[in-house]
């Protein structure tokens, strides 16, 4: 077999390439886009600075706001899956749920997280729990669709074989339907992940006053383009390690499927 070279790197590298060239050879206006070594300048010092030293707030203050836009992430995504699976297992399996509940999910999911900032803030203020319903809000919706589709496309001649043995409606549903649409559940999780990741900056900007949304919007306001591209970078690079886990744990959970398309 032949072997798999770092080929994911090239794209990355090529695009460095050309925001260096534009810099330098000035085919942007100078001064709008910092260059590619400013701004890992401005980043090493954010994240490696000595904090409290300094009348700089990005001098060592990166890991803190990592941690603080992180674990919103983590909490509204969590309340996003603990609501959209069970809601989506439902909602493709139950007609009459269906009926009652995805019109309306339907009719909400195109309304984006930003139409939300002022309900958020009117109703929760400027607190972690605004951020929350908008983490929560954002990956809830790719989260209950994908799952509503696995349980849907779950292969009916496996339907029949569980009903000709006798298995109930519940054991039906958690022994194979629920394995069926795992593929589908992990597809919404992903997308999910990463609508978190946006919506977090998003509601970090206006509805609360720290983490990566707040720096962002700190340093555009004072003019500080070297740190708005170094959290734009810092923000992809969390999302690219989250989507990882979640690819990682459902080829854990998905090693069956292999092995049965082996066999």
């Amino acid at each position: 077999m032949p072997r798999r070279g770092p080929w994911f790197v090239l794209l990355p590298l090529a695009l460095l390439f050309l925001w260096h060239a534009a810099v330098t050879r000035q085919w942007v206006a100078p001064g709008i886009i910092p260059a590619p070594s400013q701004v890992a300048e401005s980043w090493y010092r954010w994240i490696f600075g000595a904090a409290g030293t300094s009348l700089s707030p990005y001098s060592g203050t990166w890991l803190a706001n990592v941690l603080y836009s992180s674990r919103r992430v983590l909490q509204g995504f969590l309340i996003a899956a603990a609501l959209g699976i069970p809601l989506g297992l439902f909602i493709g399996w139950n007609r009459l749920v269906s009926n009652l509940v995805d019109p309306s999910i339907q009719l909400l999911r195109p309304v984006p997280i930003t139409a939300w900032l002022p309900f958020s803030i009117a109703v929760f203020g400027i607190y972690d729990t605004g951020a929350l319903f908008l983490i929560g809000l954002g990956a809830f919706y790719p989260i209950v669709v994908n799952t509503t589709h696995g349980v849907r496309d779950t292969n009916l001649l496996l339907l029949r074989a569980a009903r000709m043995l006798g298995a109930s409606e519940t054991t039906i549903l958690g022994k194979v339907v629920f394995p069926s649409a795992l593929p589908s559940i992990f597809t919404g999780l992903r997308l999910g992940i990463g609508v978190a990741w946006t919506a977090v900056i998003v509601a970090e900007m206006i509805a609360v006053k720290s983490g990566l949304g707040y720096v962002l919007w700190d340093a555009y306001y004072v003019g500080r383009m070297d740190i708005c591209v170094a959290t734009m970078c810092s923000v992809g690079m969390l999302g690219f390690l989250s989507d990882r886990l979640i690819h990682g744990a459902s080829r854990i959970l998905l090693r069956w499927r292999a092995l049965e398309a082996h066999g």
